[in-house]
């Protein structure tokens, strides 16, 4: 039984693109769909029994009509090919307001067929060529659906988010009882595991992270634990059963400029004990744009600055990239560094995103095009100020900290209690 388990596909992020003029649509919106067409290519060639999304289908809770359209229009390819999907719901997945729908509640509502929308804390079974598969499905939580009004009356946002974390340890281990122990089984988790790496996604996030720890998802009656939300690639736990976070398809921003982007392969052996059933292992890479950083620092008494930084553009790859380059220069050779220069030895990249300077006595300046701007959510644009700013990493995971917390305390004025 071979699984294709990836996630975080945030179909929607648009930003650090351009308007392609063939299709009329963002080239950012391009990136993301291909990688997803690698995706479903590799399913329908290589045999693939299922196909999982650990999460976050789109970039936000309201997605555009083109979007919808074709993020359906791939998924259309795996159900007329007889290959079961299954959407997890993510955070990025969840409507504002209790009584709305969620981004991907459409495919459960018209009945898709070979498409299960795992939207709720519980065991799912799905039929495969290789026979059933059990899914304990762990989405992003809905407040409201786990504490009552009155049980989150008078709660501390970080007591409410403690309180959520508790109630979903306990649940899932309920669920894992309940799984056949004769029948395949794994967890997909949109989750965030203590101990794990995080990237971009603390800058996408609707809200502040809910944290379980690895022993709580890693149940022996699991062959497999298939996780979404992180967008860095990796393996929490090697087996007893295995933890892995897919990681997205495409890099979001600049804090994913080293990151491996692709998709998981899991091999089980139905015939195998409980919990022993995992043969094999593989991650594929895709091919997802590249970010690039280049760091210049023009030494004193240096006359052609420009020349310095335009050397330093020419050592890196920054063909059909997205680039950001970081001057730092004395005082009297800031005048002397052009511009338009600049951007002309980067004409090859995709898109040039910031060149910011650095004076000694003077504060960063960072300059940012309208259209990089423009589809930031406000956690990337404050980590993008941040970029251009020099000071030690403890303080900046507390500035970011604290703004997480003023959001999700503005979300929960606008929601009001529970």
């Amino acid at each position: 039984m071979r699984i294709l388990h990836f996630s975080d596909l945030h179909i929607g992020v648009e930003n650090y693109g351009r308007i392609d003029p063939q299709t009329g649509l963002s080239t950012r919106l391009i990136d993301f769909l291909s990688s997803l067409d690698q995706v479903v290519e590799y399913a329908l060639t290589e045999d693939v029994d299922l196909v999982l999304l650990a999460g976050d289908a789109y970039k936000g809770r309201d997605p555009s009509q083109t979007h919808q359209r074709e993020f359906a229009t791939r998924l259309a390819r795996l159900a007329h090919a007889g290959i079961p999907a299954f959407l997890l719901v993510g955070n990025h997945d969840l409507p504002s307001a209790v009584s709305r729908a969620t981004a991907v509640e459409i495919f459960s509502t018209l009945k898709v067929p070979h498409l299960t929308v795992g939207d709720n804390l519980q065991n799912y079974t799905i039929q495969t060529k290789s026979g059933p598969l059990q899914i304990l499905a762990v989405p992003w939580p809905r407040r409201s659906s786990i504490l009552s009004r009155e049980e989150s009356r008078g709660l501390t946002i970080l007591e409410v988010r403690d309180e959520i974390q508790d109630r979903m340890t306990a649940a899932i281990g309920r669920r894992a009882e309940e799984l056949d122990a004769e029948v395949p089984a794994l967890l997909a988790g949109h989750v965030t595991v203590n101990g794990a790496t995080v990237g971009s996604e603390r800058s996408m996030m609707l809200g502040q992270d809910h944290v379980l720890l690895a022993g709580a998802l890693g149940r022996p009656q699991l062959d497999y634990v298939a996780l979404g939300h992180i967008h860095k690639h990796q393996v929490l736990r090697w087996d007893n059963p295995m933890i892995a976070y897919s990681g997205s398809l495409q890099r979001v921003d600049f804090s994913e400029e080293n990151d491996e982007k692709g998709f998981c392969l899991i091999e089980l052996d139905p015939a195998a004990p409980q919990g022993r059933r995992m043969t094999d292992f593989t991650f594929h890479k895709l091919d997802a744009r590249s970010f690039v950083t280049v760091d210049v620092t023009v030494p004193p008494g240096e006359q052609d600055p420009t020349g310095v930084v335009l050397r330093a553009i020419a050592r890196k790859d920054v063909a059909e990239a997205v680039v950001r380059v970081r001057v730092t220069l004395p005082p009297e050779a800031e005048p002397h560094l052009r511009d338009s220069d600049l951007r002309d030895g980067l004409r090859s990249a995709h898109y040039v995103a910031a060149i910011t300077r650095e004076t000694t006595g003077d504060a960063r300046r960072t300059r940012l095009s309208a259209e990089a701007a423009q589809g930031l959510e406000p956690m990337q644009a404050l980590n993008l100020y941040l970029d251009g700013r020099s000071m030690e990493q403890e303080r900046r995971e507390k500035i970011l900290r604290r703004a997480e917390e003023l959001l999700e305390e503005e979300r929960a004025d606008a929601l009001g209690p529970g």
